[in-house]
């Protein structure tokens, strides 16, 4: 059975859906979907989402570790021109867990079930780290589904050499310490958050995700792991993305540089990259910036899809 045909989708509102589905509070909680979010089944995982406003649809898919009030200011600038939906992804936010190691191609056939729920018509992927690389993913499989892309340090377009499987490696290995409860973790978590999240903007999100550092750790040890796999690699797909692409880049980034990404960002028929004064994430750190950009994109889209 595909995910697609395995999607349920709940329409019931937070309070009802909290009733029937009781669960103890945990800290990531806190980064994920709204006291509004609503639930859709697909694989037999359990994901929240918030969907408000009306309009062409904007998809938002949130870094790993992270969780849908990432985008939390970005839906309230659009909602009112646009139905704005942001997920979180399975252990992350109020999402269940996943039988199933998280992967961009992992998240992008649970992305495609959502969709295939939710029915939002053409939708705009915006997405972040290992979200930006579930929207490259959905974009080549489904290019009518896809008006464009706005990507920000998303995975899978890096040069996969011997740094790569390095870095990655070291980065599972600091993740499985706090799996096995390392005294040193929390701290040592702490301090590589605020060099992830170093803007002043983006303070209460990394608060909330630091707190939530324990819960996480498993979700974000097997991520890594998988970063720097074969099946990891996205730059054969960039070609053949015809849609429009926004790449707000984070240029403050250690992990997913610019510059090491640039060779594939230039194979996209149609990209432009905007370079923004953040560490990793520009919708929480630079979010006046992040949002003129995409509200700028989005407002030109009809006019460029018109010339496709």
């Amino acid at each position: 059975m595909s995910t697609t045909s395995a999607a349920v989708l709940s329409p019931v509102p937070a309070a009802a859906a909290r009733d029937a589905h009781a669960v103890q509070p945990l800290r990531r909680h806190a980064v994920g979907a709204s006291a509004a979010r609503r639930f859709v089944t697909v694989d037999g995982v359990r994901l929240a989402y918030d969907d408000a406003g009306s309009g062409p649809a904007v998809v938002c898919l949130h870094a790993i570790g992270h969780g849908a009030s990432d985008f939390a200011r970005l839906a309230e600038r659009l909602r009112e021109r646009h139905r704005v939906i942001a997920l979180d992804w399975p252990g992350q936010g109020w999402s269940d867990p996943d039988r199933e190691p998280p992967s961009s191609r992992r998240y992008a056939a649970l992305l495609e079930g959502v969709l295939a729920a939710l029915d939002p018509g053409p939708v705009v992927l915006v997405g972040n780290s290992i979200g930006g690389g579930v929207a490259i993913r959905h974009a080549a499989a489904h290019p009518r589904d896809v008006r464009g892309l706005v990507l920000a340090n998303c995975s899978g377009l890096d040069a996969f050499d011997a740094v790569t499987r390095v870095a990655c490696g070291l980065m599972a290995r600091f993740f499985r310490a706090g799996v096995r409860g390392a005294r040193w973790f929390r701290p040592a978590f702490a301090a590589y958050y605020r060099s992830v999240l170093p803007s002043a903007p983006a303070a209460e999100q990394r608060a909330r995700i630091v707190a939530s550092a324990d819960e996480i750790a498993p979700v974000l040890a097997e991520a890594w792991a998988g970063f720097a796999s074969p099946d990891a690699d996205l730059r054969a797909l960039a070609p053949t993305i015809a849609c429009p692409v926004l790449f707000t880049w984070a240029v403050g980034d250690r992990f997913i540089q610019l510059r090491r990404n640039l060779p594939a960002i230039r194979t996209f028929p149609r990209a432009r990259v905007v370079e923004l004064r953040a560490g990793h994430a520009p919708q929480l750190e630079t979010p006046d910036a992040f949002e003129r950009e995409v509200a700028a994109y989005l407002a030109a889209l009809p006019s460029i899809v018109a010339e496709v």
